[in-house]
């Protein structure tokens, strides 16, 4: 029999996850509101959940003591709604997308490419990659509005990415591809770390602060795609961390 205090703790990681939830209904109250940097504070508390909670999963082996709850649906419809539905909501309402009807297509033509996504049960795969863009449309939203695009940018950019989510690259899982593993993970925290200084300076971020925090986001594609063609065919893949 599972001990009671090892069902309580994954019960609370299960929780943890959840949070994101609320954090969604946040995101959409405030951009309605118009509070845009309240949002991207939401982004980043969203990040920071979805970062952590795969490692707390792992330690209290949540899927052993609860086996009966599936922790990975859970994690998608928390990112689905945090990392798709409320950034394109941000958006739409915020005047990044074009006006009218054509506004709501570019905003919807990225929530079901992202349901395809989702659904795909290979979008995460077995040596611990996305396939195609994995839909990090809250990133999207976070350099169009911080940058200043103007909304025909803003529209390619959704649009390209969009097509990149049909793309059979391999983007990088930083918390479990071992394949430079700690260069990987000290990247995105220390990315984390200049978003939130971006936010907090915000209106008046420096652009030289914007263009520093670029570099991950660049490094992050390069080794995506140096890994998909270096480790494509065969059994020549890299060794992974093991859950």
């Amino acid at each position: 029999m599972t001990p009671t205090g090892a069902r309580v703790a994954a019960g609370l990681v299960h929780a943890y996850t959840a949070t994101g939830a609320v954090l969604a209904l946040l995101m959409v109250h405030f951009a309605y509101e118009g509070e845009v940097r309240a949002v991207l504070w939401l982004f980043l508390a969203a990040m920071v959940v979805d970062g952590s909670d795969g490692f707390l999963a792992r330690h209290f082996e949540v899927k052993t003591v609860m086996p009966g709850f599936d922790g990975a649906l859970l994690d998608n419809i928390v990112d689905y709604m945090t990392y798709a539905f409320a950034p394109m909501v941000l958006l739409w309402a915020n005047g990044y997308l074009p006006d009218g009807v054509l506004g709501g297509v570019v905003a919807a033509v990225p929530l079901l490419a992202s349901c395809y996504q989702f659904c795909r049960s290979d979008a995460k795969t077995d040596d611990y990659f996305f396939l195609g863009f994995p839909s990090y449309w809250n990133v999207v939203a976070f350099y169009a509005i911080v940058a200043s695009f103007d909304i025909g940018l803003t529209t390619l950019v959704i649009l390209v990415c969009t097509v990149l989510v049909f793309v059979p690259v391999k983007y990088l899982y930083p918390s479990r591809t071992e394949k430079l593993w700690y260069l990987n993970m000290a990247l995105s925290v220390l990315w984390m770390a200049v978003y939130a200084v971006i936010v907090a300076l915000m209106p008046d971020q420096p652009t030289w602060l914007i263009v520093l925090s670029l570099i991950y986001p660049v490094y992050y594609v390069g080794v995506s795609l140096w890994l998909t063609v270096t480790f494509r065919g065969g059994d020549r893949r890299p060794a992974l961390i093991k859950a």
